[in-house]
């Protein structure tokens, strides 16, 4: 299981440039695999040539919920210099009212909503959902936990957990949201050199629950797998985190030097597109790097600049914990 130590060794030995060309392509994966699903956020399985086509139709590449909660999770990282519930809660609550149109479930404004009528940020998700939520909107935003603690599995999985109490209290939504953030910190640690096969070992010794272990387990068999279709098939394409986390993973390690194959190959899934894409974007983005990423997609991403000012922020944040 990766430690401290591995991450100072990346920090030192590939470059700070290195280190934050992935901080910046993770944000703006993130983002892309979250824009480029949307419109097909419910559907079907999808072509993968259809998915290129949409992009290159849309004038703006418009991102939604998944990528606004991500940027609050990162904005409150730097704030803090690490995590504060409160703290996170409360820029949760500011950027929903700011833009509430970005595409937000039911679940979130009550949260938001009670927490502003007094509950504590930790109980008010168990009072909505009795024995918690495990959707996949905890999993959806970790990304910038599995940047800032990639050097530290212990923290990152505390951050993890902690940070989806807020809105997803169930141990399965908390355990999907703690294995996207590894699978990040692995990307970042590892990428572009690793192998999936390792990749996959280390993520089946950091996951506790047997769900998330028999999915890992069905991916060994999935990687080779000419159909695109079976891993939907095999692992899910909900809204459960346990229906999207391993799907999204999946994708990547079937692709891990193309973040466009890896990406479209997301959205191509259906079901919950813009979530599995975009929790795809930034695995591949930290994989890869920003330099991967088309530019013919980031040039039309919304609000590029400030997601791009965001990642370099939480890396100077990040480096400065050391």
């Amino acid at each position: 299981m990766m430690g401290g130590k591995e991450g100072l060794i990346l920090a030192a030995g590939s470059g700070r440039d290195v280190l934050k060309g992935k901080f910046r392509g993770c944000l703006v994966g993130l983002a892309l695999g979250d824009a480029l699903g949307a419109p097909f956020e419910g559907a079907g399985s999808v072509d993968k040539r259809e998915v290129f086509a949409a992009a290159e139709r849309r004038q703006v590449l418009r991102y939604t919920d998944d990528t606004h909660m991500a940027v609050g999770v990162a904005e409150s990282l730097i704030a803090c210099r690490g995590f504060d519930g409160s703290h996170m809660a409360g820029i949760f609550i500011r950027n929903f009212e700011r833009e509430p149109w970005r595409g937000y479930g039911p679940g979130p404004p009550l949260v938001f909503q009670r927490i502003k009528l007094g509950v504590p940020w930790d109980r008010v998700a168990e009072e909505i959902y009795p024995g918690g939520s495990f959707g996949n909107g905890a999993a959806m935003r970790v990304a910038p936990v599995g940047l800032f603690y990639y050097r530290d599995t212990v923290r990152l999985r505390e951050v993890a957990f902690l940070s989806a109490q807020i809105t997803h209290a169930h141990f399965l939504g908390k355990e999907g949201a703690a294995l996207q953030a590894f699978a990040v910190a692995l990307a970042v640690i590892y990428g572009p050199s690793g192998s999936p096969e390792d990749l996959l070992e280390r993520m089946g010794a950091f996951v506790t629950e047997r769900v998330y272990r028999d999915k890992l387990e069905k991916m060994k068999d999935l990687l080779g797998a000419a159909d695109p279709a079976e891993v939907a098939v095999h692992l899910g394409n909900g809204i459960e985190a346990f229906n999207s986390v391993p799907a999204a993973i999946c994708c990547f390690l079937r692709h891990p030097g193309s973040f466009e194959e890896a990406v479209t190959e997301a959205v191509g899934l259906g079901g919950d597109a813009d979530t599995i894409a975009s929790m795809t974007g930034a695995i591949s983005g930290a994989w890869l790097g920003i330099e991967a990423i088309p530019v013919e997609w980031t040039a039309k991403l919304e609000n590029r600049d400030y997601i791009e000012e965001l990642a370099v922020r939480l890396w100077e944040t990040a480096l400065g914990q050391e």
